[in-house]
C-alpha cells in the first residue's frame, strides 16, 4: 500500500519489534510488587546510587513486596554501567535462583539490570555480545524476566531493547547489548517518580528525550507508525518541559506529560534509529566525563542546523526537509511556509539551550585538538539513520558550535 505523505508519495509497510506491556500513569508503582511476584518471589533489585532508596517510594514497595512474601537482593549502581559491573553482578547473582530482574531508577540503572536480566541463565560475559566491541556472538538467551521502572524522564530505556555500557577514558567505548529478548516484560511508568527530580538533571533528561523524538521522526527508518508517536511526544515536550523546569505550570500535569514524551522516545528510537546527536553521544560519553542527557541537550539545535544545510546543499528532495518544517511549526504553533517553519525549529532549539542553562563542551574538557577523534568514532549505529550522511567537517562544526 502505498500514500502521500507531505507531498511525496512514500511506503505504507512497515515492521514493530517486540515492545513491554505499559502500565502508565500517577500511582502506578503500586502495581509494582504484585506484577514482579508474578513470576516468582525472589527478586533482584537493581538501581540507582540513592535518589529512590532514599524517598518514601520505597518503604512503600518494600511493605508491598512484603505483604507479597517476596525476598529480594538489592543491587545498586552509580553512574553509567559498564561491562565489569554486567559481569560481576551476573557472576555474583547466578546461582541465587533469581525469577525476575526489578530495575527502578534513571536509564543507567535501567541498562545495568536489562544486561543483568539478559545474562543471569547464560551466565555469560556480555562482551560476548556488546556491538563493535568483541566477537559479537548472537545472544540466544533466555533472559530472566525483567521489568523496568524508570524514575527520570529521559532515555526512555523502559522500552528498548537494548542496554547502553560504557567504558571511560581515551580507549574508552559506549556500546550497546541488543537483542529483542532483552525488552522488558513490562513498563510501569508513574509520574509521581519524577517529583524529586533536581532542576539540571530534569533539563538534561528531558532534552534526551526530546531529541529521541526529534531524530527518530527524521529518521532515515521513520514510518507512519513512529512518526504519529514522535509527534504526539514532541507536542508533551514542547508544552511541559521548559514550563515544569522554569516552574510556570502544574508540576504534576508536566511530570505526566514528560513522562509520556520519555515513554514514546524510547518506543520510537527503538524502532527506527536516531541521527547524528546520538552518533556524537556515543564517543563523547566514552572519552569525556559528560553526562548523556547534557551532549543530547547541548548539541541539538548545531546538528539540527548541519543535518538541514547538508540537506539543502546535498538533497533538497530529502522528505526530513519538510518534517524539520513540521516540527518548527509544532513547536512555534504557527503556521508558517517551510523555510520560516526550519528557521523558527532552529531559534526555538537554540532558546531552549539557553533557557536550560545546558553547559557547553569545553566544560567537559574537549577542544578543537578533540574533534577529528571524536567525528572518527561516531559512525556507529545512530548516525547510520541520520537523514544525511555527514562529512567529518560537517561534523566537526557541530562540534564547534558548542565549544
Amino acid at each position: 500500500m502505498r500514500l502521500s505523505q507531505q507531498g511525496v508519495t512514500v511506503d505504507f509497510a512497515f515492521s514493530i519489534a517486540r515492545l513491554p506491556r505499559i502500565e502508565f500513569g500517577p500511582g502506578t508503582l503500586k502495581k509494582t510488587a504484585g506484577i514482579a511476584t508474578g513470576f516468582g518471589k525472589h527478586i533482584l533489585i537493581v538501581t540507582g546510587a540513592r535518589s529512590f532508596l532514599d524517598s518514601p517510594h520505597w518503604a512503600d514497595l518494600q511493605a508491598e513486596l512484603r505483604k507479597m512474601g517476596a525476598r529480594w537482593q538489592l543491587l545498586q549502581v552509580g553512574g553509567e554501567p559498564s561491562p565489569e559491573l554486567v559481569d560481576q553482578a551476573v557472576q555474583q547473582y547466578k546461582a541465587q535462583d533469581i525469577d525476575v530482574v526489578l530495575g527502578i531508577g534513571g536509564g543507567s540503572a535501567l541498562d545495568a539490570a536489562k544486561a543483568i536480566a539478559g545474562l543471569l541463565r547464560p551466565g555469560n560475559s556480555v562482551l560476548d555480545h556488546l556491538e563493535g566491541v568483541g566477537p559479537e556472538l548472537p545472544y540466544r538467551g533466555p533472559g530472566t524476566p525483567f521489568i523496568a521502572v524508570p524514575t527520570t524522564a529521559g532515555t526512555g530505556s523502559e522500552a528498548t531493547k537494548n542496554a547502553v555500557l560504557s567504558t571511560r577514558g581515551s580507549h574508552g567505548f559506549k556500546k550497546s547489548f541488543r537483542d529483542d529478548k532483552l525488552v522488558a516484560e513490562y513498563a510501569i511508568v508513574d509520574p509521581d517518580l519524577l517529583a524529586s527530580c533536581p532542576p539540571a538533571i530534569l533539563a538534561a533528561n528531558g532534552m534526551d528525550a526530546f531529541t529521541q523524538l526529534l531524530e527518530s521522526y527524521v529518521s532515515s527508518r521513520a514510518n507512519p507508525f513512529t512518526d504519529a508517536l514522535a509527534l504526539s511526544g514532541l507536542e508533551a515536550a514542547r508544552d511541559s518541559l521548559l514550563p515544569w523546569y522554569e516552574g510556570t505550570a502544574d508540576a504534576g500535569a508536566c511530570r505526566s506529560r514528560m513522562a509520556y514524551a520519555a515513554l514514546l522516545s524510547g518506543i520510537t528510537l527503538a524502532q527506527v534509529g536516531l541521527g547524528s546527536v546520538h552518533g556524537l553521544a556515543s564517543p563523547l560519553g566514552a572519552f569525556f566525563p559528560i553526562p548523556h542527557g547534557a551532549v543530547c541537550g547541548t548539541l541539538v539545535a548545531a546538528a539540527t542546523r548541519v543535518n538541514i544545510e547538508a540537506m539543502r546543499a546535498r538533497e533538497p528532495g530529502n522528505i526530513a526537509l519538510k518534517k524539520y518544517a513540521d516540527i518548527g511549526r509544532l513547536l512555534s504553533r504557527q503556521t508558517l511556509a517551510d523555510d520560516a517553519a526550519i528557521t523558527a525549529l532552529i531559534e526555538t532549539l537554540e532558546d531552549w539551550t539557553r533557557r536550560l542553562q545546558l553547559p557547553r563542551l569545553s566544560a567537559y574538557g574537549i577542544n578543537p585538538g578533540d574533534f577529528e577523534r571524536i567525528a572518527a568514532n561516531s559512525r556507529g549505529s545512530s548516525m547510520k539513520t541520520n537523514p544525511i550522511a555527514l562529512t567529518d567537517g560537517e561534523i566537526s562544526r557541530i562540534l564547534a558550535e558548542r565549544i
